[in-house]
């Protein structure tokens, strides 16, 4: 609790409230401050709800509060747990109720707000039905419905553009960073044209520059193109091994298994499949439509409060009460008829679950095995896509193995050089440091004795002129090697043209073969396919025909082994009656008195001698019990009268005690003031 309330606190010093409370201030607050402050907080979520409450009725205000707290789906904790109770203590004020609201509010303010903001226009009235009769109403309610669902819709929209991280404000950086980009790209391409406008033949190269640039994108559709059909005669390459993998195992089911191991295994598989969609998935079904079915109707009910679930669960206790003592008692009904029966019927229901549990195992074995067949297919993909080829496997691997051991000593080697070269690079950094400093020190000197020969600036001058001719000659320098440089890069252009097309021609030779290949692999495919689906095709004309005869000899058998068994059992119960009947009659007819003893007739009748004896004697019992209980009632009530009696003497014998002892007291105080 204290913990509670110094968060409590720590939140009203903040903004937007700024109460500066301690928690002494905040404790001693009274009732009407604490429902003030937490109309405040409520006021901060809804700003409908800022009102000073000294303004409104005490039920005014605790009927606002709880609407803003039902529709902020506040739950009143457990020690609270009726609602009128809970409604009392926030109309008076009372801490216990307005600390824990106060802590739930202020700890999630933001989503407090947002929920409020929502309920403004998503909250539903309710029309009545018979309002709804009248087409204008139900018109309008139509169209309000529709206008809540658009805003849903676009309220989603807002929040997954907030949450998408683009800003109108890095939109607009974005574009003036591109707009500048662009400015400075017109400037550089104004400069470029300035430039080969002094150039001779400048239509001509730029022409053959752009023709360049045509080839070069042409290569590279090319090549696309290139690695799409490679892409394309991968798949197909792998379609192709798919389906012959699959022939291989049905040429090798077909070859290896016998006509009577594939009707097993088709058997079996019908039977998985026809549980599954007669008994398995029906009951499925069935529970889950249960389940939607009382979900709906929860749903369709009004809100109700605890004390209407303690009433529900009451109920429910009392309804499975009765249904155990049904239970009882159907099963004492019918127990000896059906004894003979309920070892088969647990162990049917043994045997029903385990065939539940085994073909649930059986489909989770099955889901989980095509997923990892996807998991594998998809992997294979990436690894194609990321390197070009299959993966690696046997000699190959050990190829690559190497070669990565090779690469790896020649990357330790040049991380070797690359060290030297930075140590030298930091030695010859601080020479070039150490001769800029000398070189300072020249400058300087220099300086000085211009100052003193009244000629400052002369070596400046002199290094200008330098610098100004150097320029001029690199710049003369630059000219012819530029025309040189674009005569050169013309002819390389134009002996690359002809190499790409001397390299392209195999390339697009090979692809024509390789199309040429790939139709005919196709059409070989298409081929095998159509056998296959006509063997397939008989194969199921068989397997059906041969299913409904072997379907009628299982039903078959079935009812001959039920009638077996059934006279079986009829056979075993009457030898065993006709047993015992044998055993009862040699005991009554034997001359021996003690074998005589054990027949079931001489027992019974001893039993029924015996409980008559004890009937007689429980009679005598009850017969003397009844004649002493008139005389026993009285003595009891003489005895306790004569308790009362003794209780009311040992209260009067005290109560005279305590006189004669407050009389003595007040006969030696008398004696005393008489002395004095």
């Amino acid at each position: 609790m204290s913990d509670q309330i110094q968060f409590i606190v720590e939140k009203l010093n903040q903004e937007p409230f700024r109460k500066n409370y301690n928690l002494i201030t905040f404790d001693s607050l009274e009732s009407t401050q604490l429902l003030q402050l937490l109309n405040d907080v409520l006021g901060e979520i809804d700003p409908k709800h800022a009102v000073d409450i000294r303004e409104e009725l005490p039920e005014q205000t605790a009927k606002r509060m709880l609407s803003l707290l039902g529709i902020l789906k506040y739950k009143p904790p457990g020690s609270i747990s009726d609602l009128s109770a809970f409604r009392q203590g926030l109309v008076t004020g009372s801490k216990p109720v307005i600390h824990p609201v106060l802590h739930w509010l202020l700890q999630r303010t933001n989503e407090l707000k947002k929920r409020a903001y929502l309920a403004r226009f998503l909250v539903k009235l309710e029309v009545p039905a018979e309002f709804l009769q009248d087409d204008t109403v139900a018109d309008i309610n139509k169209q309000y419905e529709e206008l809540m669902e658009a805003f849903k819709n676009l309220h989603k929209e807002c929040e997954q553009l907030k949450t998408s991280g683009l800003s109108t404000a890095e939109i607009r950086r974005d574009i003036s960073a591109m707009e500048e980009e662009k400015d400075q790209l017109i400037k550089r391409v104004e400069r470029l044209k300035k430039r080969v406008e002094t150039v001779q033949n400048h239509q001509r190269m730029l022409e053959i520059a752009r023709q360049l640039r045509l080839e070069k994108e042409r290569e590279e559709s090319l090549a696309q193109q290139k690695q799409e059909q490679k892409n394309q005669l991968f798949h197909a390459e792998q379609r192709l091994q798919r389906a012959q993998l699959q022939l291989k195992e049905m040429h090798h089911a077909v070859v290896d298994s016998k006509p009577e191991s594939l009707m097993k295994k088709l058997e079996e598989e019908i039977n998985f499949n026809s549980y599954l969609v007669s008994e398995k998935m029906p009951r499925e079904l069935e529970s889950k439509k249960n389940s939607a079915y009382f979900l709906q109707k929860v749903v369709a009910e009004p809100a109700m409060s605890q004390s209407d679930l303690n009433v529900l669960e009451i109920k429910i206790n009392e309804v499975n009460a009765q249904m155990n003592q049904l239970i009882e008692k159907r099963m004492m009904k019918y127990e000896p008829i059906d004894s003979k029966f309920s070892m088969y019927r647990q162990q049917a229901s043994i045997i029903s679950r385990k065939k539940e549990a085994k073909a649930e195992e059986l489909q989770a074995a099955k889901e989980e095995m095509a997923s990892t067949e996807r998991q594998m297919l998809q992997k294979t993909n990436q690894a194609h896509e990321l390197e070009g080829s299959d993966v690696l496997k046997g000699d190959e691997f050990k190829h690559y193995v190497n070669k990565l051991r090779s690469k790896n000593t020649f990357y330790k080697k040049k991380r070797l050089e690359i060290a030297e070269i930075t140590a030298e690079y930091g030695i010859l950094q601080r020479t070039e440091e150490l001769l800029k400093q000398r070189h300072e020190a020249i400058q300087q000197q220099l300086q000085a004795i211009e100052d003193k020969k009244g000629i400052s600036g002369y070596s400046c001058t002199q290094e200008e002129l330098e610098r100004v001719s150097a320029v001029k000659s690199e710049m003369d320098e630059m000219k012819g090697r530029t025309l040189d440089n674009m005569s050169e890069m013309v002819k390389k252009l134009n002996a690359m043209v002809a190499e790409k097309k001397a390299s392209l021609a195999p390339v697009i030779k090979e692809l024509r073969q390789l199309r040429q290949n790939c139709q005919e692999l196709t059409q070989e495919c298409d081929e095998k396919k159509i056998q296959y689906d006509s063997c397939a095709a008989g194969l199921e004309s068989n397997r059906s025909t041969l299913e409904q005869e072997v379907k009628g000899l299982l039903e078959e058998c079935v009812q001959e082994e039920s009638n077996y068994r059934y006279v079986n059992c009829v056979k075993r119960n009457l030898e065993i009656q006709l047993q015992r009947a044998k055993e009862e009659m040699k005991a009554y007819v034997s001359p021996d008195p003690q074998e005589r003893r054990k027949a079931i007739r001489e027992q019974y009748t001893r039993m029924i001698l015996e409980q008559e004896n004890l009937g007689k004697k429980l009679r005598e019992k009850q017969k003397a019990v009844r004649e002493s209980h008139g005389p026993n009632m009285k003595q009891i009530k003489m005895w306790q009268d004569f308790e009362q009696l003794m209780e009311c003497k040992r209260e009067c014998f005290l109560k005279q005690q305590n006189q004669t002892s407050i009389g003595q007291v007040i006969q030696e105080g008398g004696k005393d003031r008489l002395v004095l």
